[in-house]
């Protein structure tokens, strides 16, 4: 990865760091978070311990330096992304009073990234949405645990304060992920893709359109589309294979809540993340193509004949 390649994902991680700490503490205070105050404390908690625990077993196994032991703007960066998803899961999932099933999420959430990799351009690389995965695993663990619904983010406000803060998110995380992640081609894929399966199953079942596109105007739709299914450590780079994931992710929640599959966009982002590894892995695993050598002929150069004076 160059320099500037680091530079910028340094600066969308802290960007997205500050923006999910911000919405965090604005939830608990003003919008209507109904989750207990302790629950994103000790999924950040979980989530900084496991990284911790597994990057020093990895550095045993691997004879290096523990990340964590580096300087401190590069810790920093290390520990972000784990950060982030235990902030995540504590926000998404709703679990009552209990802390245990946050804390779950959160830890399998960052042991996937150590456990579930396969080979992308000769290196391992962990392919499955961390956040993402924690929770669903939790979701198929514990029937009763549920995703914080949707009207939280905007309970406690009234007047025109519902569409501003859909709004400022809208225009925060579009700004990030343009500038800094470079994933709107999958952005305009999941979003265009969403339309489509709206409109497709208007057509052949009995839904209303109105209905099947009322989730865009969410936002807890908002925050998965920006801050979610546009994670850089799991999506592709090149913006045609973006465009097709956003586009699979949007085919499979339309397949999934036609067969009434509650939670469709985790399920749907978890499913297309593990059809994309399998992708990987055939990719890996076939024969590279053989160029054939073709074997350098002598030249012969042959020298001009000496120039005579007349």
């Amino acid at each position: 990865m160059t320099k500037t390649a680091l530079d910028r994902r340094s600066a969308a991680l802290r960007r997205f760091g500050l923006s999910i700490t911000a919405l965090t503490v604005l939830g608990h205070t003003l919008l209507g978070f109904e989750q207990a105050y302790l629950t994103p404390v000790v999924a950040v908690a979980a989530a900084l311990a496991a990284e911790f625990v597994l990057d020093s077993v990895e550095a045993v196994a691997e004879r290096r330096r523990p990340r964590w032991l580096g300087r401190p703007g590069a810790v920093v960066d290390f520990l972000l992304p784990s950060y982030i998803t235990g902030v995540a899961c504590a926000m998404l999932l709703y679990a009552n009073d209990q802390l245990l099933p946050t804390v779950l999420a959160a830890v399998v959430a960052v042991a996937s990234k150590y456990v579930i990799r396969v080979p992308v351009q000769g290196r391992l690389r962990h392919v499955l949405n961390p956040s993402n995965f924690g929770i669903v695993v939790v979701l198929l663990a514990f029937p009763w645990v549920g995703i914080a619904p949707p009207y939280e983010f905007t309970e406690w406000v009234t007047g025109w304060w519902d569409a501003v803060v859909p709004a400022l998110l809208l225009v925060a995380g579009t700004v990030v992920n343009a500038r800094l992640t470079g994933k709107v081609p999958l952005i305009l894929g999941w979003g265009g893709g969403f339309i489509a399966q709206a409109v497709l199953r208007w057509g052949v079942t009995d839904i209303s359109l109105v209905s099947a596109l009322l989730p865009l105007s969410g936002t807890a739709f908002i925050l998965f589309t920006n801050y979610m299914i546009t994670d850089p450590g799991t999506t592709p780079v090149r913006p045609r294979n973006q465009m097709l994931f956003g586009l699979a992710t949007a085919a499979v929640y339309g397949v999934l809540v036609q067969f009434h599959v509650v939670f469709g966009l985790f399920f749907a982002l978890v499913i297309v993340c593990v059809l994309r590894a399998v992708v990987l892995v055939a990719a890996a695993a076939r024969p590279a193509r053989m160029t054939p050598v073709v074997p350098r002929q002598r030249v012969t150069v042959e020298r001009p004949a000496a120039l005579h004076d007349s």
